[in-house]
Parts: structure tokens; sequence; C-alpha cells
């Protein structure tokens, strides 16, 4: 799931959250941000049962995809549109 909220100067701040065990494991949010680097942008288990991280965008598209441990990949229902290259965010 995706929440973005707006913020001064035109960017948006995205907030990443997954339910707190699927999948299993350590899984990052990886994408043309953060030059795909597993790791940069790691989701934290939170007590009310997710796991969030939050990431500030400027205007534009932006390409992501989750990484969980033991190479899984998969995109998130919540982005703008899903293709063979992942999840792509429209933001303006």
């Amino acid at each position: 799931m995706l929440t973005r909220t707006r913020l001064f100067g035109g960017r948006t701040r995205v907030t990443f959250r997954l339910a707190a065990d699927e999948p299993q494991g350590t899984v990052s949010v990886v994408g043309d941000f953060n030059g795909w680097q597993p790791g940069a942008a790691e989701l934290v288990r939170r007590r009310n049962g997710t796991r969030t991280v939050t990431v500030s965008f400027p205007p534009g598209e932006h390409r992501f995809r989750y990484l969980a441990t033991g190479g899984i990949w998969f995109d998130d229902d919540g982005a703008d549109r899903i293709d063979p290259q992942g999840s792509l965010l429209r933001l303006g």
C-alpha cells in the first residue's frame, strides 16, 4: 500500500507499507530514486503489524519494485501503473 503526502516545493512524500510478515525476511524498496540499491530504503517493522519506509520524491515519473530476502521481486498494486519494468509512480 502507498500513501502520498504533498510537500512544499512540489515534492511528494511516499510511504511504502506492507504487512509485517508477508513476505518473510527483509524487504527493501528499490528504484530509480536510489540507484536500485537493496537496503537503501529498507522497510522497518512497526508496532501496528506493518513495515514501512518513507521516501521524498521530486515531481515526475519514478520506477520502483520491492525486493525481499531470497531475491523475490514484486510490485505494488497501489502504483499508478505496473508493467514488465515494474511499478510506476507519477507525481506532480
